[in-house]
Order: structure tokens, then sequence, then C-alpha cells
């Protein structure tokens, strides 16, 4: 059951990132998750009201630290898609978001059967081999950038961040339990959306530049979709935790970047190179090694 929750988690997470930043390249992070998180918020609301559970204070406060992690590593995670190629930061934000919770998993004593614990450790190696792409993206933090502001302002930067912000996301949301129903995902998504409340009113006070609006009935309806789809893939995540063990769950998730690189390979003919496709090989590999143990 853990297996294919995740693995649903993963898909639905690799379509949402996909549309998110393909509206965040017309717009901006922020303008983009102003329409993902409210409508999120609202799906995860009626399916926690549909699955019925007690909004205890505990679990939900464990959700909405979870989400404050979640959004800030949502509004780095669109920027970084954004500034740099979508084959690069998808696959090292999810590095960074799996290697956290196994690392935690481990430490509180979960242990893998051979088999699983194989196939694990080759998903590890899966994300990092589509992660590998030539060059930095830091050409894309702007002409007048030293050094240094040049590599944080970076996608793969940005990116290693964002995944940092999820891992955390993904252990806290463990932590909230799952005797309450979807309710610590509400909290999530509340947290979510005060992260972008704040970052948008501290961007008005300081006077800058909020960016494009998110216009048209097309770019619209792919921000709606998007986080429909991320709030969809928080709760099967959600469950995959609570189905079996916290560092199988994160890394069978944290495989969504394969859809949003073969997707961005199809819009917008971002090439993968030979190690990023052994990559995804090595992925089908480790996979199928889990579900066998």
């Amino acid at each position: 059951m853990v297996t294919a929750l995740a693995l649903s988690a993963a898909l639905a997470y690799g379509l949402a990132d996909f549309l998110g930043g393909a509206v965040a390249r017309k717009s901006t992070a922020l303008k983009a998750l102003t329409w993902c998180v409210p409508i999120g918020l609202a799906v995860v609301l009626v399916s926690a009201l549909l699955a019925g559970g007690t909004a205890s204070p505990g679990p939900m406060a464990w959700g909405f630290a979870a989400g404050l992690s979640g959004g800030a590593g949502l509004i780095t995670f669109y920027r970084a898609l954004a500034r740099g190629p979508m084959n690069v930061v998808a696959p090292v934000s999810a590095l960074a978001a799996a290697v956290l919770p196994v690392a935690v998993g481990v430490a509180l004593g979960e242990r893998l059967d051979a088999s699983v614990l194989a196939g694990v450790l080759l998903c590890l190696v899966a994300i990092g081999l589509v992660s590998m792409e030539a060059g930095d993206g830091a050409e894309n933090a702007g002409p007048g950038a030293s050094g240094w502001r040049r590599l944080l302002d970076s996608g793969p930067a940005m990116a290693g961040v964002s995944g940092t912000c999820f891992g955390v996301f993904f252990i806290l949301l463990k932590a909230a339990g799952d005797g309450t129903g979807l309710w610590p995902i509400v909290g999530a998504r509340v947290g979510n959306l005060v992260i972008v409340a704040v970052a948008l009113l501290f961007l008005v006070f300081r006077g800058g530049d909020l960016g494009p609006r998110v216009s048209g009935r097309t770019l619209i309806g792919l921000a709606l979709l998007s986080g429909t789809l991320d709030a969809g893939a928080n709760v099967l995540y959600f469950l995959a935790a609570h189905s079996g063990m916290l560092s199988l769950a994160a890394v069978l998730t944290s495989l969504y970047p394969a859809i949003t690189v073969l997707l961005a390979r199809i819009a917008y003919s971002e090439r993968l190179r030979v190690i990023q496709r052994v990559g995804m090989g090595v992925a089908v590999a480790g996979v199928a090694l889990v579900t066998v143990g």
C-alpha cells in the first residue's frame, strides 16, 4: 500500500511542479502561488470534511509547522523553476527532500528489508543521476551579480534549499500522526497560505516589483490545476507515510522529477543527457526492488 500511495504522490507532485513552473515562467513564483495555494487549501478542506476525524490542536500544529516549511520550499522551488532548467531544478530539489527523511527514519530505528533497502538506495542514486546537467545555472542570476549572489540565486542552489524545506515538511507530517483524518494536511495548507501572504506583504512594504499578473484562462487554469494536484499529492504522501516507514514513503515520493523532466522534455525541448536517461532506468529498477520487497 505504501508503495502505491507514494508513487501516486510522486506522479501528482511531478505534474503539479511542471504546471506551476510553467505559470511561474510567465509571471513570478509568488504570483503563481497566490492561485495554487488557496485552491489547494479548498481541496484538502473538502477532503478532510469528507474523510471525517477531529481537528485536534496537536496534529494541526504539527501540520501547520510542516506547512510553513513546505510554503517556504514552494516559493524557493517555483523561483528556481523560473530561473533554471526544469530537468535540473526538480531532481536537485528531490534529492535534498529524500535524504533528510531517510536519515531521520534510520535514526528513529527504521530498518528496511534487504531488497527494499537496495531499492531505496537505487532510487537515491537515480535522483542524483537525473540531477546531473552541464553548467551550474548561475548565469541566470543576472549579469551584475557577485559570485556568491550568483551562486545563491541560481536554479540549482535554490532547488537545494527548497528540497531541504520539503524534507522537513515530509518529516513533520509523519510526526503529526494519523489519528485525526486529514486535518493535519489542512493545517499544512494554512501554513502554506501564511508563508505566501507574509512574502507578498514583505514585497509590498519594501516597494518591490510583484511581477506580471497571472492572467488569461489558460494560465489561470494551469495554476488552479497545479494547486489541486499539489494538494492531492500532499494527501497521498500523508497516507503513504502513515501506511509504512518514513524513509520508504519519502524516497518513493521524491521520484516525482521523472515526471517533471519528461514533461519539460516534451514541452520545452529540454535535452536529456545520457546520464539522466540512465538515472531514469535506475529509478525503474529501484521501484521494482521496493515493490518486490
